[in-house]
């Protein structure tokens, strides 16, 4: 109650500004909020002294019960009077928890707008149902597409409890819980090790600087990205000089000063001026997006995946600034505060997209959006994430956009498991389905269901917003409890997979170990500073974390052509490069790359457009 003093003067000017409106439900929390201001203003008297407020004016039945209670109504209080400090904090909780899930909205704003206004409206809805459910295979009428999932359901039950006899690494506990053995670790063949040191050593070494301006001559497309704010030419010579200089400063997070020469485009008045106006959100995206395709054209990356399986997962920032965008969280930033960089890489090895997100949330919540603002290359059809990122309307909800939603199981025995059918007979997992999936509940907001979801689809709204909507303090809506009943389908099947398949574990695994060599390599590139992101603002914020993902993509795709010269090269000479290890390299190979001290933007003469590779065995000599 310290800051109270605080808070008075604000309340004020936050009711006048800015107009809110609210569903039925939330009315009353608003029309608290609004008379705040008066009732704060109102004069002590006798019977209401300085410090609290006449209970016939306030909102006594909005105070929750709990712990609210004794400080709204604290004993010793004047009869008829509730605690001013306790009743305007406990009112601006509510305030502010129903403005999170979007109950509470202000009209005029992008970001706390009310969802349910840009949902498609019925003419909208009209227009874009046809094409929508077209692209989605998504029927008007759910009951014949509800009586196959159903019977995929029960398939799977069936043959997952089939196959458990003799299965010593599946078991069932008294609480009817499934327990999966771990599997063994897949140990490195020594060809493969091998092969590792072979490519490390013939690498050519490198400033992470030369990289960047190196694929600025294999992809025109990505120096072309980068235009001035103002849309004019730009009359600045060796421009891509500077840009490859202002990347590295942001990617590298070491300022200016290691960066600048006196090369007339590498001064400090003209890094700076480019990095104001030519680095921005559309010019990374445009950039990368030509990255991501010269990547998925390079015969090693197609020989590691076909770019249909992606990622999802978070590197975390200490943000040591003051900052509203950053949150506490002891686990990843100690006693400070802190951002999350959520991001998507393929299995090609290449980052398809990112955002920043305050604190550590649940990337639930951000997921659906950033696999809808990928910067280009082909969509994933299978998205693989963490334990923490999931969630029963998530399920449903990727599943009806079109996506096969493969998230890793940290707790595999706490997973509830469900069925369609209560008095199906699964033998030895009857007691581990405990859930019963209501197919009516599903049918019947069906309309509801294909509205939200063209509505995402379309770009009408943000999956956030409606995540945020489908759910109040932790409880699903109605709606969004359908949603949960349809993802209960899915998630159930991917449970069930996940025990009986081996090699279905082992890819969510792989693709889960590639995006962390990615983050690692982020963090070996990201020291300067001590790691940490010093802006206050979200949008620089996303400007250097944007430079940080185009960097890395450029280190990805040059690593990527040489690795597959090196491989073309050991082949050449008669050297066994087996297709079994190859799938098994690794683009984030760091040895070769310098990324301390002072930084070369020089290029050499390139035969071909392509470095010399070194030789293995005078490469491990100088090592040695």
């Amino acid at each position: 109650m310290t800051r109270f003093a605080a808070v008075r003067g604000f309340l004020p000017l936050l009711t006048e500004v800015v107009a809110f409106g609210a569903t039925a439900e939330s009315t009353p929390v608003l029309d608290a909020m609004r008379a705040l201001p008066a009732l704060l203003a109102a004069k002590a008297s006798k019977r209401v002294p300085a410090g609290f407020l006449d209970a016939r004016l306030v909102a006594v039945d909005l105070v929750p019960a709990g712990w609210w209670r004794p400080l709204v109504f604290r004993p010793g209080r004047p009869e008829g009077t509730v605690d001013r400090a306790g009743y305007v904090f406990c009112v601006l909780e509510q305030f502010h928890r129903h403005l999170k899930r979007r109950d509470i909205y202000a009209a005029a704003s992008t970001r706390w707008a009310d969802p349910r206004a840009q949902l498609l409206t019925r003419a909208a809805w009209d227009a874009a149902c046809g094409p929508v459910l077209n692209d989605l295979q998504l029927p008007l009428a759910p009951a014949e597409l509800l009586a196959s999932r159903a019977g995929d359901l029960d398939a799977a039950w069936r043959h997952v409890a089939a196959g458990l006899d003799g299965d010593a690494g599946v078991r069932i506990d008294d609480e009817g819980r499934l327990h999966v053995k771990k599997d063994p670790a897949i140990t490195d063949p020594p060809s493969l090790t091998d092969l590792r040191k072979r490519c490390e050593a013939m690498m050519p070494q490198v400033d992470v600087g030369e990289q960047i301006l190196e694929v600025m001559t294999w992809e025109p497309d990505f120096f072309k990205a980068f235009t001035a704010a103002s849309g004019g030419q730009t009359r600045l010579d060796d421009l891509q000089v500077t840009i490859a200089a202002a990347l590295t400063a942001q990617a590298l997070n070491v300022g200016f000063t290691p960066v600048i020469s006196g090369a007339q485009a590498l001064t400090r008045s003209r890094i700076s001026h480019v990095d104001q106006n030519y680095l921005r959100a559309e010019s990374y995206a445009a950039a990368n997006a030509s990255l991501i395709t010269g990547q998925a054209e390079v015969a090693l990356a197609q020989a590691w995946g076909g770019g249909l399986v992606a990622a999802v997962d978070g590197i975390r920032f200490v943000v040591p600034v003051r900052s509203v965008d950053a949150r506490p969280n002891p686990k990843y930033f100690g006693r400070g505060r802190g951002v999350t960089w959520l991001n998507m890489v393929n299995d090609q090895s290449v980052g398809l997209a990112g955002r920043v997100v305050s604190g550590t949330p649940k990337d639930t919540l951000h997921l659906v959006d950033l696999i809808y603002s990928q910067d280009g290359g082909r969509r994933p059809d299978v998205i693989i994430t963490d334990s923490g990122s999931y969630s029963d309307i998530i399920f449903g909800l990727l599943q009806l956009l079109g996506f096969d939603y493969r998230p890793q199981l940290a707790d595999l025995p706490d997973a509830k498991l469900w069925r369609t059918d209560p008095d199906a007979d699964y033998g030895p997992l009857n007691s581990a389905g405990r859930g019963r999936i209501d197919l009516t509940r599903i049918d019947r907001h069906w309309p509801e269901i294909l509205r939200v979801v063209a509505s995402i689809h379309t770009g009408a709204v943000s999956a956030y917003d409606v995540i945020r909507m489908l759910q109040r303090d932790g409880r699903p809506t109605p709606l969004g409890d359908a949603f949960a009943h349809y993802g209960r389908i899915f998630k159930t099947l991917h449970v069930l997979r996940v025990v009986q398949d081996e090699s279905y574990r082992r890819e969510i695994k792989g693709m889960r170990n590639l995006q962390e060599g990615r983050h690692d390599l982020g963090r070996h590139l990201f020291h300067g500073r001590k790691g940490e992101l010093r802006h206050g603002y979200r949008e620089g914020m996303e400007d250097q974390l944007g430079a940080l993902g185009l960097v890395l993509n450029c280190i990805t795709l040059w690593n990527t052509v040489y690795l597959d010269r090196v491989l073309d090269a050991l082949r050449a000479t008669g050297y066994p490069v087996l297709d079994a290890d190859v799938a098994r390299l690794s683009p984030y190979m760091r040895k070769h790359i310098n990324v301390h001290g002072h930084y070369s933007f020089l290029l050499p003469e390139l035969l071909n457009g392509r470095r010399p590779l070194r030789d293995p065995v005078a490469a491990t000599a100088e090592e040695d």
